[in-house]
């Protein structure tokens, strides 16, 4: 009931509708994210993104639109340094991971003043999303889904059997560079909400929570965006009653929803 209450307020629907938002992406890629063992790129492209950030605070635009540019851009060069150099995924995950860290650390310290709101970019503030912030989460929440719809088949071909998927005739290269694309555009979505510091908890946890009850992909992906919703809706109820960050707690709850729904699943 508290939490109807505080709809009301403006910020409190831009909060709840920017969680909903983020959950879809979260949900499809995420399943994506849990079935192909990729779940590590996701927090290397996650931190990578700080440098994007420290770009815009340091040439005075959004740092959320620098984020989506250094996301991207670290999404088709970890693809290509492993496809092409034949250097491990891991490490090229630690590349990308500490370069875009250590660019994000320089601008910002190049920034001229204090840089008010990074503590948000790193934990999340998704009590101050703006609704021009909606706008673009929406924006990359389509791009994502017309992406899976048209690319569903080659996705679940790779993510299962990358080996026997290129012996069928997949390009398997071009689809791993576009999945990465999407992990890059769902970290851009999920900074607003919990930061860059949890993004990888929130694109494996509710995946890896529905993989505990179906092996099917496409059912992953629909109860992975289901769980995000009530991670997210319960997560912003508990920080309002509390007053304690709701990135956090959004986190916190899906963790522990994990560890009921693996200890019930053992006694079952």
């Amino acid at each position: 009931m508290i939490l109807w209450e505080a709809l009301q307020y403006e910020f409190m629907r831009n909060a709840l509708l920017a969680g909903i938002l983020a959950s879809i992406a979260c949900g499809i890629v995420g399943a994506l994210v849990v079935v192909r063992k990729m779940s590590m790129i996701s927090g290397g492209i996650s931190h990578a993104a700080f440098g994007g950030i420290g770009l815009g605070y340091l040439l005075g635009f959004d740092p959320l639109y620098g984020a989506l540019a250094f996301t991207t851009a670290s999404a088709v060069i970890m693809g290509f340094i492993r496809e092409r150099m034949g250097i491990s995924e891991d490490s090229a995950i630690g590349i990308i991971w500490v370069t875009g860290m250590s660019l994000g650390v320089i601008l910002i310290g190049l920034s001229p003043g204090y840089a008010p709101d990074l503590f948000s970019y790193l934990f999340g503030s998704i009590l101050a999303v703006p609704s021009s912030d909606l706008i673009v989460m929406a924006v990359l929440d389509a791009v994502i889904l017309v992406v899976v719809y048209f690319l569903y088949e080659e996705f679940l071909a790779v993510s299962f059997d990358e080996d026997f998927a290129k012996a069928s005739g997949v390009p398997t290269e071009r689809v791993y560079l576009i999945l990465l694309s999407l992990v890059a555009l769902t970290v851009v979505i999920l900074i607003r909400v919990v930061g860059v510091i949890l993004v990888i908890a929130m694109l494996t946890v509710p995946a890896v929570t529905a993989w505990q009850f179906s092996r099917r992909l496409n059912e992953i992906m629909l109860l992975s965006s289901i769980l995000s919703i009530i991670f997210t809706v319960e997560g912003l109820w508990l920080s309002y009653i509390f007053n304690i960050p709701s990135g956090a707690t959004i986190v916190l709850v899906s963790v522990v929803t994990f560890l009921l729904a693996s200890a019930l699943k053992k006694i079952f």
